[in-house]
């Protein structure tokens, strides 16, 4: 590589902002705040649901209607029950 090309890629690098260690604005959000918590839940999220719900015996706890945000409080909420959290 030239050196113009290396220079172009450290300040690319600076400017990223998922390479800044004190950028937090990447970090996990609260269900709540995700721009797509409102959409069906996911595939992958529905199956998770659904064997937690089995294995704590609340089958009450899987509904194939929540959205993404609420399947993921629900997980989270299954897996501290189980001790998996």
């Amino acid at each position: 590589m030239n050196k113009v090309s290396d220079m172009t890629k450290s300040a690319n690098a600076t400017r990223n902002p998922k390479s800044d260690p004190k950028d937090v604005s990447n970090q996990i959000k609260d269900p709540d705040q995700w721009t797509t918590g409102g959409e069906p839940m996911t595939g992958a999220q529905a199956s998770y649901l659904k064997t937690l719900s089995e294995e704590a015996k609340e089958p009450k706890a899987f509904d194939p209607d929540l959205d993404k945000a609420e399947a993921s409080k629900r997980i989270d909420a299954l897996r501290k029950e189980a001790g998996r959290a």
